[in-house]
């Protein structure tokens, strides 16, 4: 199996500034218990370091293969390209698409303040080659990769590992029966991300799902295409709710389900994968983590969630570190 050199690949990057307090007055308008604005589980969703500027110096330092990389934005521009001067300069390959270019035929579900909408129209990015990689803007390169680490013959590579589905596994079944008998709150109308990856597999017709990280999804325009332009009613189920709603399904695991089905995939179960969710562990411990990024070159994703959460003086080792290996 090998690469084909002419494959043209594009890399996506779904990105929102929810410290602009245009886009929070926006939010206001439609969250239904305004106090809820400023909490915590909210604000995770939507705050940012700047992350996104590290996240696209990556692609260009550590993939070099990809040829365009499109920014989706609500009316929104990263900091680092807001001088177009220097941005074309710098960035000639960096584009920002406004949600309302993908939202085409679909404005009145506009505005949105849910990723689920708008990764399920990333493939209407005008210009967007047939192959591209997904990225959230919390997502690195952590090392040189090369093009058969997402693409091998055309065939997308999906990393992940087949697992059952909640109702079949045994202390999930318990866990339920427990939080019923204990009176606490049903999650079931919750969307969760491995939620989300079942949902969309049960419906396709798989007895068992192949379980996503948070890692780069390689994935194909016309999968995308094929699949809404005769099932247009799944494509409105998740793109009409503008907050997370559990009957909400992951485009990505969408996607790796229809090329499985289609046997037009490459399976990697490693994962390779360097993943922070919270940053309540010691200092010492966070440099370690990133020392070992540096060293292992199969670690190839370095996901870094909520990293606005992260107390002071760690977010200014980190913020050192991403500096220091992607300028």
């Amino acid at each position: 199996m090998h690469a084909k050199d002419d494959l043209l690949v594009d890399a996506v990057i779904t990105w929102v500034d929810g410290n602009d307090p245009k886009h929070k007055a926006k939010m206001a308008n439609f969250i239904e218990n305004k106090k809820t604005i400023n909490n915590k589980a909210v604000r995770m969703r939507y705050d940012q370091v700047n992350e996104i500027e590290f996240a696209v110096k990556s692609i260009l330092k550590y993939a070099k293969f990809v040829r365009n990389i499109f920014i989706v934005t609500d009316n929104q521009t990263p900091d680092f390209l807001k001088n177009k001067e220097f941005a074309s300069n710098n960035y000639p390959t960096v584009s920002i698409i406004d949600h309302k270019t993908i939202f085409k035929g679909y404005h009145h579900y506009l505005p949105t303040f849910n990723c689920l909408p708008i990764e399920s129209l990333l493939y209407k990015i005008p210009n967007l080659a047939e192959h591209f990689l997904y990225f959230n803007d919390d997502l690195f390169l952590a090392n040189k990769t090369k093009l058969e680490d997402f693409f091998i013959d055309g065939k997308p590579v999906i990393r992940g590992n087949w697992t059952s589905f909640y109702e079949d596994i045994w202390y999930k079944k318990v866990q339920s029966y427990l939080y019923k008998f204990l009176g606490k709150k049903d999650k079931s109308n919750l969307y969760g991300y491995k939620k989300g990856q079942q949902t969309i597999a049960k419906i396709l017709g798989f007895k068992k799902y192949v379980k996503l990280d948070h890692t780069v999804a390689a994935l194909r325009k016309s999968t995308y295409s094929d699949y809404y332009n005769n099932q247009p009613e799944m494509l409105e189920r998740n793109i009409k709710h503008r907050f997370r709603h559990h009957e909400q399904y992951t485009n990505q695991s969408l996607a790796n389900h229809l090329e499985i089905a289609k046997d037009h995939y490459i399976h990697q179960k490693d994962y390779q994968l360097v993943y922070f969710q919270n940053y309540k562990k010691p200092l010492w411990w966070i440099k370690h983590k990133l020392e070992m990024t540096e060293r292992d070159n199969n670690k190839l994703f370095l996901c870094m969630q909520s990293l606005d959460q992260c107390p002071e003086k760690k977010l200014t080792y980190i913020k050192d570190w991403l500096h220091q290996k992607y300028d």
